[in-house]
């Protein structure tokens, strides 16, 4: 996250239905804090490790960094909470919402879809009223409405393995963190495919950073300690998947 973190802005309360940062970098190697001048892309930390500025400095995104991003979330629940999260980041900062992910868990029933999907008017009142979270009303009701779209997936095989159909044959490699794109022609088509089931804030630059935090890309930098860790992707060459590096036969959905 090297100019200023456009999430850091103030929430708008875009409609669900729209993309909540159509113009905004939403990956976590976007710089969080004011712009202060030139910093290099990586940075090699006290324990000799190197990492993306973003996360060189502050312990809580350096832990989130070292351990989380961009490893492989192939559970519903899991999935779920991602989605949400990425949601309520919209207009904010990701360490905004990383602060605040213990109390989002505790006010969303640990993001149990069967117990969201069954929240109502005084559940909707009840977050509105927790300071712990992001108090947006479009974004606690877009979370009911992704939760009752999850269950309804399981029917056609389930959430995760929608969101994975959608992983490319390749994935960046970028040395800078300016040659990261921000979307895809596959997030563009998980963004699609998600609307279609009846999700909402799931717009292409949203789900891009979805597909970076759960391992369905991979936009490490190469010089980081962190390429290549997740085991679906190779750590340098042209960033290959560790299956065999080919589309499979879903190519032409995930395309859309």
């Amino acid at each position: 996250m090297t100019s200023p973190d456009p999430r850091t802005g103030r929430d708008t309360g875009a409609r669900p239905d729209a993309d909540p940062r159509p113009d905004a970098d939403p990956r976590p190697d976007a710089d969080p804090r004011p712009d202060d001048g030139p910093r290099p892309d990586v940075v090699i930390g006290e324990d000799g490790l190197a990492r993306p500025a973003w996360a060189a400095s502050d312990p809580m995104m350096r832990e989130y960094y070292d351990t989380e991003w961009g490893m492989p979330v192939r559970d519903e629940q899991g999935m779920f909470e991602r989605i949400s999260l990425e949601a309520f980041q919209s207009g904010l900062s990701w360490a905004t919402i990383l602060r605040k992910r213990p109390a989002f868990r505790t006010a969303f029933d640990g993001f149990d879809p069967e117990v969201v999907a069954r929240y109502g008017e005084a559940e909707v009142e009840r977050l509105m009223a927790d300071a712990g979270i992001v108090r947006n009303r479009a974004k606690i009701l877009a979370t009911i409405t992704n939760a009752k779209a999850t269950l309804a997936l399981r029917e056609k095989g389930g959430l995760v393995d929608l969101v994975w159909s959608f992983q490319p044959g390749t994935t960046p490699a970028p040395r800078t963190v300016a040659e990261i794109p921000t979307r895809s022609p596959e997030s563009t088509a998980l963004s699609k495919a998600l609307r279609k089931e009846g999700f909402a804030f799931v717009g292409p630059t949203t789900m891009f950073a979805l597909m970076e935090a759960v391992g369905i890309l991979d936009t490490h930098l190469l010089g980081s300690h962190r390429r290549g860790t997740s085991g679906v992707w190779e750590a340098r060459g042209p960033g290959r998947s560790r299956r065999d590096g080919r589309p499979d036969a879903d190519e032409g959905r995930r395309q859309g």
